[in-house]
């Protein structure tokens, strides 16, 4: 197992591919403006049981982050935080929590994009099924309602806690953001994108003050699960858009 101060100093090539798909998401989410300064972060699970993990570097914008030069970390090191090049300490405590205790999500992605985080901001953070994009979601996303500060261990623990029905790809954090997840890059970005999507509409057709076309719970279902069969539309999603950073010479691959 590479340590994170060896990761951390050394260009590492290991999981090429897992590593090129995570940063092109890492790259896209900050053209669309869904990332936070330095504060936000991506982890993908590389081994069987989940708890290998790779994880941007510590307070590096999106805009800057390079395949090599992304943390191969383990959930079950103690001594993380205490190595050259650690993690970021928040984004350690919730990655590596969930990667621990829910190796069924291998992807994990946690935003403050804005529409998301107004979403949380409110007493009630339902999303309900008013569009095809909001009924993608109908039963399939958590209310975290527990805010307890930053996420450092304890908090990541708590979160974690909340998510061990694999059906439950979203959390939607209370007073904070989203945690978004997922079996490959591919599914968790295309989600993270769909829920912001989602949000967006809902919180802008409520600004109208008239009242909402809610989809029956029948229906919200079948179109939920139509979304989750339909062929390979993530993996184009992302497909395309390496495609574009390619074309435009990115660095990302690097």
């Amino acid at each position: 197992m590479t340590s994170a101060a060896q990761t951390a100093h050394t260009p590492n090539i290991s999981h090429w591919q897992e590593r090129v798909e995570l940063t092109a998401a890492f790259r896209w989410t900050e053209r669309l403006n869904m990332h936070e300064a330095v504060a936000n972060h991506f982890s993908l699970a590389v081994n069987e049981d989940g708890t290998q993990f790779l994880m941007n570097p510590n307070q590096v914008h999106f805009s800057r982050i390079k395949a090599s030069d992304l943390l191969l970390l383990d959930a079950n090191d103690p001594e993380t935080l205490e190595l050259p090049g650690a993690p970021d300490p928040t984004a350690w405590g919730l990655h590596g929590a969930i990667h621990r205790q829910c190796p069924h999500h291998r992807c994990v992605m946690h935003v403050h994009s804005i529409h998301a985080t107004v979403l949380a901001s409110l007493a009630d953070s339902s999303l309900p099924p008013i569009d095809q994009n909001c009924a993608a979601f109908f039963n399939r996303y958590v209310i975290d309602d527990g805010y307890g500060g930053l996420a450092f261990e304890e908090e990541g623990d708590r979160c974690a806690a909340q998510l061990q029905d694999p059906k439950r790809t979203v959390m939607i954090m209370g007073n904070h953001g989203i945690l978004v997840m997922g079996a490959t890059v591919a599914e968790t970005f295309n989600r993270m994108y769909y829920f912001e999507r989602a949000a967006e509409t809902y919180i802008r057709a409520l600004q109208t003050g008239r009242p909402l076309r809610v989809l029956s719970d029948e229906i919200a279902e079948k179109t939920a699960q139509e979304i989750e069969d339909y062929p390979s539309q993530a993996n184009r999603h992302l497909a395309e858009l390496m495609a574009i950073l390619n074309e435009e010479g990115s660095n990302y691959a690097n």
